[in-house]
């Protein structure tokens, strides 16, 4: 039976469409406006997710939204209670952390004191590349599930300065997924943490290609109050300067870091864009192989130049500091004296910088027995600095002015590190190298960069060139028990002298943030250079 009004139906019918289309597309545009993704890119990878497997700033920040630690740090830096909701000292010898109840992992696990036990023995374990996280000889007591005792064999009065990057792990994931073990960053057979992550964090992660792209959910079980408005966050590295710009400028992603210093004014002359500067508490210094009898790069056979410390000397006067900070920097660094930025170290005003001299440099070569000069291989990363290429690049130039012929290795950050790092280290004979202690004091820089290592490469984890003085030792064992900070601030001054007499290193500069957003982005930017998604927001 046929209709006795067809058009009319049909119109009808028509018009029920179109408004049904349209409702369904006003949702989807609504859908689409509280969606808010934001597209993160970053010169270098994000490789393995073990949050113990690399001790580098940019993988632990990253991690950082994801997993948790006992304490965390503000936008300040200040330190404040993360799983731990709060400690006190019994003695000076034992200290007691009550943990948060009601914390779950992103997989559902509750969080308790065996995930923090687990954690410390995980830390410690070979593999793990951030064993100076917790003191080797401390000994961690469960006293019930939200409360640990850490025994001490000296006082510490630091212990805690570092662990908002001692993310705790879920003893439970880690047996079941056949990762008790850490698995290095120098490793080439990465473990199941690799490509898997389980913290207690504001985010999760969804999927990971490691150095194509990791996306990052919120997780809706977290325990704190979000203080962001992201749905999701794509993390593509883009290695090459001038596609990283071009990708924000045309809208491609919404942050980037880093912004390279020539490119500030082109991203804030773009209507949509602009740069997001600050300082930073990252050094950036040159090592030698201190330890060898012979260097593998060089020219010279049966001794090694870095072993006299006038060469050293010469090496560092070579280098002229105020150029690189002008024309390579643009004038966003700091030349330093140390190799702490001297916002961390209140005597660092005590410290100057060997004075730039070619020919001092040439007149110490030549005493030392190199008037001809000397060839050596130089390692440094193309992705991982500021302008870090650039800067050996400047180094190798400059070098050569005065006979020592530079030979440049500069490769990718994760190819960098498995070399640098490798097992029984010393594969570097010169190097560039980047450092934030992340416990922003002296004790980590010596302790972490200038500590005694014996012939496997055990003792000062990044201390690439075997720089070795016994008495720095000495200095920085009594630093880190001294509770009296002017006996303390006294060590610190000793242990300093000691290297800057003996140019253990050559600090450069500290270098400045500059990320580059979309004008709709509101993000934290702290002086360690973590990103952390948790304070941005899309408007």
């Amino acid at each position: 039976m046929q209709p006795r009004f067809p058009n009319v139906l049909a119109t009808s019918l028509r018009w029920a469409t179109v408004a049904l289309v349209g409702t369904c597309l006003s949702m989807a545009a609504a859908q689409q406006a509280s969606a808010k993704t934001l597209r993160f890119a970053f010169q270098g990878t994000l490789n393995a997710l073990d949050p113990y497997s690399l001790n580098e700033t940019f993988t632990l920040g990253m991690l950082g939204n994801v997993f948790e630690g006992l304490t965390r740090r503000d936008k300040d830096l200040s330190i404040i209670p993360g799983l731990a909701e709060s400690w006190e000292t019994v003695d000076p010898l034992h200290w007691r952390f009550h943990l948060r109840q009601g914390v779950k992992f992103a997989n559902g696990n509750d969080f308790n004191a065996d995930d923090v036990i687990f954690s410390a023995e995980r830390v410690l374990a070979e593999g793990s590349d951030l064993k100076t996280r917790i003191p080797a000889d401390s000994v961690w007591k469960k006293i019930d599930d939200y409360t640990v005792e850490v025994e001490l064999k000296s006082p510490n009065p630091i212990l805690h300065y570092e662990w908002d990057t001692w993310y705790i792990m879920d003893k439970e994931w880690a047996e079941a997924e056949g990762a008790v073990k850490p698995i290095s960053a120098r490793d080439t057979n990465p473990g199941p943490a690799a490509f898997k992550a389980n913290g207690t964090g504001p985010f999760v992660i969804d999927s990971h290609e490691p150095g194509v792209k990791t996306v990052f959910k919120p997780n809706p079980d977290w325990w704190g109050t979000p203080e962001h408005n992201l749905t999701e966050v794509v993390f593509t590295p883009i290695a090459a300067d001038g596609t990283r710009v071009a990708a924000l400028l045309a809208g491609d992603v919404d942050l980037i870091d880093p912004v390279p210093v020539q490119d500030i004014p082109r991203v804030n002359a773009n209507a949509d864009t602009e740069a997001l500067t600050g300082p930073e508490l990252r050094v950036i210094h040159l090592g030698f192989n201190q330890i060898r009898d012979e260097l593998p790069t060089s020219n010279i056979k049966g001794k090694n130049p870095f072993h006299d410390p006038n060469v050293r000397k010469a090496v560092y006067q070579a280098i002229d500091i105020e150029a690189i900070k002008d024309r390579i920097m643009r004038g966003l660094a700091t030349p330093v004296p140390l190799l702490i930025a001297n916002e961390q170290y209140a005597g660092s005003g005590d410290f100057k910088r060997w004075p730039y001299d070619p020919e001092a440099a040439k007149k110490l070569l030549a005493d030392a027995g190199y008037a001809d000069g000397f060839t050596v291989g130089m390692d440094c990363p193309n992705d991982r600095y500021v302008n870090d290429e650039a800067i050996c690049q400047a180094v190798v130039s400059m070098l050569a002015r005065v006979g020592v012929t530079v030979n440049l290795n500069a490769q990718p950050k994760a190819q960098y590190f498995a070399k640098v790092l490798a097992p029984g280290g010393y594969d570097t004979d010169f190097y560039l190298l980047g450092w934030t202690p992340s416990s922003f004091d002296s004790w980590n820089v010596l302790t972490n960069l200038a500590g005694c290592r014996d012939e496997t490469g055990a003792g000062g984890p990044f201390n690439l060139g075997g720089y070795c003085n016994e008495k720095v030792d000495e200095l920085a064992s009594q630093i880190v028990v001294e509770t009296d900070q002017a006996k303390r601030d006294d060590l610190i001054h000793q242990a300093y002298t000691i290297m800057t007499e003996e140019t253990s290193h050559i600090p450069l500069h500290q270098q400045s943030l500059v990320w580059g957003k979309r004008k709709n982005i509101d993000i934290v930017q702290r002086p360690d250079n973590q990103v952390l998604f948790y304070w941005a927001t899309v408007n």
